[in-house]
């Protein structure tokens, strides 16, 4: 296995598991009052907003050269540490 595709495999390992956390959220967000729902559904669609960015990252490094791929790293870095950032902190804030 090259490095490319098992930075691709991690990643996406990652993606998964923050999906499912963002799923919990969701389910969360269902069982609280009005007023507190609103808060957590923005919240919410900001963690799918970033995942999805994230998403989009994974794809282009999938079709990036193997040669190319690492200049691509640090964005997707980037966007990953992101959104695992904001994950925990939303975690955080609505336990």
């Amino acid at each position: 296995m090259s490095m490319k595709e098992a930075y691709q495999k991690k990643l996406q390992a990652q993606l998964d598991e923050w999906n499912a956390e963002i799923d919990k959220l969701k389910a969360k967000a269902d069982k609280v009052e009005a007023d507190a729902q609103i808060e957590y559904y923005k919240k919410i669609e900001e963690l799918r907003s970033m995942h999805e960015t994230a998403n989009r990252r994974l794809a282009k490094l999938r079709e990036a050269s193997d040669d190319a791929w690492d200049d691509l790293k640090s964005g997707i870095d980037s966007a990953y540490n992101s959104l695992g950032n904001a994950l925990k902190s939303a975690v955080s804030r609505f336990k």
